[in-house]
């Protein structure tokens, strides 16, 4: 490509005191590709500002609220303004902002889940159409090498035919009543900015993306048993999801936020009819690929043979640890090349760059409302619908 400017973004959400927020800023500024040069960082005007401010941002940059940034933004000449923004507020607001910046002509980059209900995000994909810009999803764990290495095993058939996944995110810190007193849990646990879940849009969304990533493969149909462990939780903590693939592959996903002791457990196993593969994104560095008739393999990022994908992923050699900032940070810079390639009228090929696009913001949206709708229903199996006919059922 020849287009090596940096790439200019802006920041709305991940103001003072937000963890995911400076998550991001770190992560995109991590290869030097990406510059922070706006923000909307709250929905308080005044801290907005000075959280801006807090990250040396011009004070004519620092906006009190994204209407204005995207308004004044587009005012700016090219190589000044900004070229896509992140979004890092509570779910209810990504429609909104996305929307409105996809329509003042910025590409957008939206934390998951992309919307607070299917509705929404089947009316975002005729926005990003008609507006003729990108849009990202941030699905932090297809940034790991090894993921990316597992992806490209099952591929060429390594493991043969995938019989069996089993996905499981597991967290403790929404254990008892007093947790609903942090600022991460405030929202997570309120429907109006949540969505219809607490468990399963936050974590459960991620492993069911996991697996499709990993696997090939596309979730068919489900079944579902949510559970809202702590009195007077309107929303889920903790769910176990059975789950037929269309390649008549079963999978089991386990996803929980009371589970006491664990930290931020999530474990992909996938397994074929030759081969399979066992990773953990607390030792995310390893890989076990096992067989039946010889010893099993422990792959580790950056030692032997990789896969172009896994490579690119890489930064240190073998022995250094890359984690989860650096999987962030491959996904902002497999956007960014996804910007230039777009700057550069190349064809824009969102499975070639690697990143997650409206495609999968539906499906994540789908899986969430099935996984609901089925939890309630008396009804075993349930198709997962990509249609508004979910909605309210």
């Amino acid at each position: 490509m020849t287009n090596k400017r940096k790439i200019k973004m802006g920041m709305v959400g991940g103001g003072d005191g937000a963890f995911i927020g400076a998550i991001h800023r770190m992560a995109a500024a991590l290869d030097g590709e990406i510059e922070l040069v706006c923000g909307a960082f709250s929905s308080n005007a005044q801290r907005s500002v000075s959280s801006g401010l807090a990250l040396n941002i011009v004070k004519s940059r620092c906006y009190e609220n994204y209407q204005q940034m995207f308004a004044n933004e587009k005012k700016l000449v090219d190589g000044v303004r900004m070229d896509f923004v992140v979004i890092v507020t509570p779910n209810n607001l990504h429609f909104p902002i996305a929307k409105n910046a996809l329509e003042n002509g910025f590409h957008v980059l939206s934390d998951k889940p992309a919307t607070i209900d299917l509705a929404q995000a089947l009316i975002l994909e005729k926005v990003i159409k008609k507006s003729g810009k990108l849009y990202g999803l941030t699905h932090t764990y297809n940034g790991y090498p090894l993921i990316k290495q597992a992806k490209h095993l099952v591929c060429q058939g390594e493991l043969g035919a995938i019989r069996k996944v089993i996905v499981e995110y597991s967290q403790g810190w929404l254990s008892n009543k007093d947790d609903e007193a942090v600022k991460q849990a405030i929202w997570r646990l309120d429907p109006q900015q949540s969505g219809k879940s607490c468990c399963m849009g936050d974590i459960g969304i991620h492993a069911a993306n996991l697996a499709e990533y990993v696997t090939g493969l596309s979730i068919s149909q489900l079944c579902a048993d949510l559970n809202t462990s702590v009195d007077e939780r309107q929303l889920d903590d903790d769910g176990t999801i059975l789950l037929r693939f269309n390649s008549g592959a079963r999978g089991v996903l386990l996803a929980s936020q009371i589970a006491i002791g664990e930290e931020n457990n999530l474990r992909l196993r996938v397994y074929g009819d030759i081969a399979s593969l066992d990773w953990s994104q607390q030792e995310p560095n390893s890989m076990w690929l096992k067989y039946n008739d010889k010893p099993s393999q422990l792959i580790r990022t950056g030692v032997g043979d990789f896969c172009s994908q896994a490579r690119n992923a890489i930064r240190t050699p073998a022995g250094h640890p890359e984690g989860y900032i650096e999987a962030f940070a491959n996904l902002y810079n497999n956007f960014c090349d996804l910007v230039r390639a777009y700057e550069n009228d190349e064809t824009v090929d969102y499975r070639q760059f690697d990143i997650a696009g409206i495609d999968e913001a539906i499906r994540g949206m789908a899986f969430i409302e099935n996984v609901v709708n089925a939890s309630h229903s008396e009804s075993k199996w349930h198709d997962l619908t990509l249609t508004e006919s979910v909605v309210g059922n």
